[in-house]
């Protein structure tokens, strides 16, 4: 099988819109969740969330491409356009041998809410041309693969909170196996909006705190739930000789991915952690590493269930003692969830801490819950040396994904 390396990297994201920028603030402990400003929150219980702030479409995309594109292809376009600004890929290999795979959780909601209420109110002839192309959930993938010249496979990956993950996941198989050369891959999501609000809550999944920095607090015994965040982050994966050959900047290496189903429940976790745990396994038994040095950058959502169960599914895959040394922290006490962008964005975390040796802090971890009795780097970052970083992603419909890296060797 080809190894594969990662050889570009690029983020939008409520703590910066490029890599540098993302990375220092993570570091830092930046918080990204403000008073929410996208709709009013007068009749609602949420009244926070992790905004994009400060993006301008128009350095990435045509003005009429803006127009005809939802918010969430807009984020994923920017980040793509850093991706391979960083990597060089493009020219490099046949277009043909160039795929395209972005995940999403939910694709155009915002289109969709804007057009439905065109037809409510001024009847079916005013509905966009547009509509359909601009909410469809692989419409990021489309657009990046026309803006390259990508003729590779383009799909996305809709696997709620794990979409991210497993896009970059499945691109790591194709390359693998021989199917490309090089992949463009990651995730988008833009819900922040009225009716995602609405339903999230309904479903008593959402922080209602109105303190930004007592909203997401993951592994804390006093969380109620997730924060809403948006964004995109998109890797660049390649075959390593053809990398090396080309003379690429590497990363790291993609050594590890796993990818279950609980089979349980449509959004609550499986108990005992069974499907999580076998991603986690799997993904770890592909790097082939025997070692105690190993960040994990956690799913960690800040939801009652999510965190107890994802303590034990880390402590089921590695074992008991080996858990007990992990280095871990939950990057959504910043950034909140990013849905479907959160898998791609933990991925360049991942890859990025394992590089330089530095684990990003769970800020607002004060009140340690029991029952998620690892180390989570409570409140600061900590200098570390890592040799595999391991990032994991639980989303609804019992979806359980999960990327291993590795620096890169001989």
């Amino acid at each position: 099988m080809n190894r594969v390396v990662v050889t570009g990297m690029g983020i939008v994201s409520p703590v910066g819109n490029t890599v540098p920028v993302f990375w220092e603030n993570i570091k830092a402990g930046v918080c990204g969740i403000a008073p929410i400003t996208r709709f009013d929150t007068a009749e609602y219980k949420v009244k926070v969330a992790a905004e994009v702030r400060d993006y301008n479409p128009r350095q990435y995309m045509e003005k009429l491409d803006v127009l005809h594109s939802d918010l969430y292809t807009q984020f994923a376009m920017g980040a793509a356009c850093q991706a391979v600004e960083d990597s060089g890929v493009i020219g490099t290999a046949a277009p043909e041998r160039i795929g395209v795979y972005i995940g999403t959780g939910i694709g155009g909601i915002a289109t969709f809410m804007s057009e439905h209420q065109k037809l409510l109110e001024r009847g079916p002839k005013r509905v966009s041309p547009y509509f359909i192309p601009m909410m469809i959930a692989n419409m990021a993938s489309g657009m990046i693969a026309m803006r390259f010249a990508c003729k590779g496979p383009a799909m996305p990956a809709v696997t709620a909170c794990a979409s991210g993950s497993n896009a970059i996941g499945e691109a790591l198989r194709l390359i693998r196996h021989g199917y490309a050369d090089a992949m463009i891959a990651g995730g988008a999501e833009a819900t922040v909006n009225a009716l995602a609000a609405a339903g999230f809550s309904s479903m008593q999944a959402l922080s209602f705190s109105e303190d930004p920095l007592a909203a997401s607090l993951p592994f804390d015994r006093r969380r109620t739930g997730f924060v809403m965040g948006e964004g995109a982050g998109v890797l660049v994966l390649e075959e390593y000789e053809r990398a090396k050959a080309r003379g690429a900047k590497i990363y790291a290496e993609l050594a590890g991915y796993g990818s279950t189903c609980d089979a349980y429940h449509m959004t609550a976790p499986h108990p005992e952690a069974e499907g999580g745990t076998r991603a986690i396994a799997d993904a770890w038994a592909e790097t082939q590493l025997d070692t105690d040095r190993i960040y994990v950058n956690a799913h960690g959502t800040g939801t009652p269930m999510n965190d107890k169960t994802e303590t034990l599914a880390l402590k089921k895959a590695f074992g008991e003692e080996r858990a007990s040394k992990l280095v871990i922290s939950s990057t959504k006490s910043m950034t909140g969830h990013m849905l479907g962008a959160a898998g791609a964005a933990e991925a360049i975390v991942s890859v990025l801490a394992l590089r330089e040796g530095v684990a990003p802090p769970t800020i607002g971890l004060t009140e340690p819950d029991p029952d998620c009795d690892l180390d989570y780097v409570p409140l600061t970052a900590r200098e570390a040396d890592f040799d595999a970083a391991v990032s994991v992603s639980l989303g609804f419909g019992g979806h359980n994904a999960c990327l291993a890296f590795r620096k890169i060797g001989d």
